[in-house]
C-alpha cells in the first residue's frame, strides 16, 4: 500500500461513525455473548477448529453479530464477503459464490460470507446457497432480528446452528463506551470529555442493550459540544432526541409482548399489563390485534367469573373503531386495568376443549330421540321428538330428562367471583336433571 492509499484508507476510517471505528480487533476484544464465545461454549470450538460450517446469528440489532461475522473470518483466515439482503440479489449471490470457488480453486482460501438480513432473501435465494454451503465451498453466517425457525428457509435451518443474540448488558455497554471515550485513535480521546456522575449508567439504561445505538448517541453528544464536553444525563438526554422503540410488527417482539400483555392480565397484574400495552402503542402495534386478543381473553380467561369482561371487551373494540387513536388508548387501558382486576376462571374454555376432544377422538353420540326435531312432516311417525318434557311447564324450570345420553361433565365452575353462585346452582341442577331428590 503506498503513501495515497494509507491516507485515502485513513481519510474513509474517519468518516465512519463511531459505532464502527469502535467495532473489535480480536475475539478476545469482543463485549457480550459470553453463552456462546465463552470458554468451552459450542461457537467458540467451531471457530478454534476452523469448522463453522452454516451458522445463523439471530437477536436483536447492536448485539454484535456483523463484528463477530468479521472477527471469525479473521481468526480462520478466510475471505470475508459480505451480502446485504435487503440491496442484494441474485447475481450479486452469484458473483460472490463464483470468486469463492475460484479462491479456492487456486489456492487462495476460503470464503467467509456474511448475509446481513437473510430472512429478507426470498426462499428461492436461500436455498440458492445451499449447494455450495453443502460441499465446503463457502462458509455461511446468515445474520437476523427475526426468529430463524420462522423467517429462514427450513433447508438451511436444519443443515445449520443457531445461534442467539442477547442484548447487551448495561456493564457491557458502559465498558464500551468508556473505551471509546479513552481511545484517541478510533474512539474520541482526543477530545476533553469530563463525564459526569452516573451519566454512561444512565446512557447504558436506556439503549435497551443495543451498543450501536449507545455509541451513536455518546458520538453526537461529543460533536454537538463545545470543549471541554461535560457529559451528563440531560445532554445524552437531549442528543437521542425520540428514542425508537425496537418493535417487529412480525417478529418475535410483536408476539412476545403480546403474550406478555396476556399473561400479565392472566395474572391479575394490572401494572404491568399497562406497561405491555404501552410497549406495544409506542411500538404503533395494530389496534385491531390489541382488540381481537382483549376480546378472546376475556372468555378465555375471566368467563363467568365476571360476565361483564366480555361485554366490556367488546365495547372497548367498539369504541376504538369509533375514536382512533391516540385517544382509544384510554378505553384500551380502562378496559385492560378491568380485566387484570377481575376474578379468573377458565372452565369455559376448558368444557369446549374437553367435548372438542371427545368429538373427535370418540363414538359421536346420537342425538336422544326426545330432542330430535319434530316439525318435519313425518318425523312423529319417525318417533322423533317423542317423550320431549318442556321446560317451562315445570315449576323450577327445569324438566328432569337425559340431553346428552351419557354421564358426563365438562363445565366445572369455580369458587370465584360470579361463577361460585353459578357452581352452587348447577350442583342443585344437575341433581334435578338426574330426578335426585334434593
Amino acid at each position: 500500500m503506498n503513501l495515497f492509499e494509507k491516507s485515502e484508507q485513513r481519510e474513509m476510517e474517519g468518516a465512519k461513525p463511531l459505532a464502527a471505528r469502535m467495532r473489535p480487533r480480536t475475539i478476545a476484544g469482543f463485549v457480550g455473548q459470553q453463552h456462546l464465545l465463552g470458554e468451552g461454549k459450542l461457537l467458540r470450538r467451531l471457530i478454534a477448529a476452523d469448522r463453522v460450517g452454516t451458522v445463523i446469528f439471530f437477536g436483536p440489532p447492536g448485539t454484535g453479530k456483523t463484528s463477530l461475522a468479521q472477527l471469525i473470518a479473521s481468526e480462520t483466515k478466510r475471505h470475508f464477503a459480505q451480502l446485504n439482503a435487503v440491496l442484494h440479489g441474485v447475481k450479486e449471490l452469484r458473483e460472490v459464490l463464483g470468486a469463492a470457488r475460484d479462491r479456492l480453486a487456486t489456492g487462495a482460501g476460503g470464503t467467509l460470507l456474511f448475509v446481513d438480513e437473510i430472512h429478507r432473501f426470498s426462499r428461492t435465494q436461500q436455498d440458492a446457497l445451499l449447494a455450495d454451503v453443502e460441499n465446503g465451498m463457502v462458509s455461511l453466517i446468515g445474520a437476523t432480528t427475526s426468529n430463524p425457525f420462522f423467517a429462514v428457509s427450513p433447508a438451511l435451518v436444519s443443515r445449520g446452528q443457531m445461534m442467539e443474540f442477547h442484548p447487551l448488558g448495561e456493564n457491557e455497554i458502559v465498558q464500551l463506551l468508556q473505551s471509546a471515550i479513552a481511545d484517541p485513535q478510533r474512539g474520541l480521546g482526543r477530545f476533553r470529555i469530563d463525564v459526569g456522575p452516573g451519566a454512561l449508567e444512565y446512557l447504558a439504561g436506556v439503549s435497551d442493550g443495543d451498543a450501536r445505538r449507545a455509541l451513536s448517541v455518546l458520538e453526537t453528544a461529543v460533536l454537538s459540544s463545545a470543549p471541554p464536553v461535560k457529559l451528563t444525563d440531560e445532554l445524552l438526554r437531549e442528543s437521542m432526541a425520540t428514542r425508537a422503540q425496537r418493535y417487529d410488527h412480525t417478529g418475535d417482539e410483536h408476539y412476545d409482548c403480546a403474550s406478555a400483555l396476556i399473561k400479565s392480565v392472566r395474572g391479575s397484574d394490572p401494572d404491568a399489563a399497562i406497561y405491555w400495552l404501552a410497549r406495544m402503542l409506542e411500538g404503533g402495534e395494530d389496534i385491531r390485534f390489541l382488540c381481537r386478543r382483549i376480546v378472546i381473553l376475556a372468555s378465555e380467561d375471566i368467563g363467568n367469573a365476571d360476565p361483564s369482561a366480555l361485554p366490556m371487551a367488546v365495547a372497548c373494540s367498539q369504541a376504538c373503531e369509533q375514536i382512533g387513536l391516540p385517544e382509544c388508548q384510554f378505553a384500551l387501558a380502562q378496559t385492560i386495568a378491568w380485566l387484570a382486576c377481575a376474578p379468573k376462571s377458565n372452565s369455559a374454555t376448558s368444557a369446549i376443549g374437553e367435548a372438542r376432544r371427545d368429538v373427535r377422538e370418540q363414538n359421536v353420540l346420537p342425538v336422544p330421540k326426545h330432542l330430535q326435531d319434530s316439525h318435519s312432516s313425518g318425523a312423529k311417525s319417525l318417533g322423533r321428538g317423542t317423550g320431549y318434557q318442556y321446560s317451562h311447564n315445570q315449576p323450577d324450570g327445569i324438566a328432569a330428562q337425559e340431553y346428552l345420553g351419557v354421564d358426563r361433565e365438562y363445565y366445572h365452575p369455580v369458587d370465584r367471583g360470579a361463577e361460585s353462585g353459578i357452581a352452587k346452582r348447577l350442583a342443585e341442577i344437575r341433581k334435578r336433571l338426574k330426578g335426585e331428590p334434593e
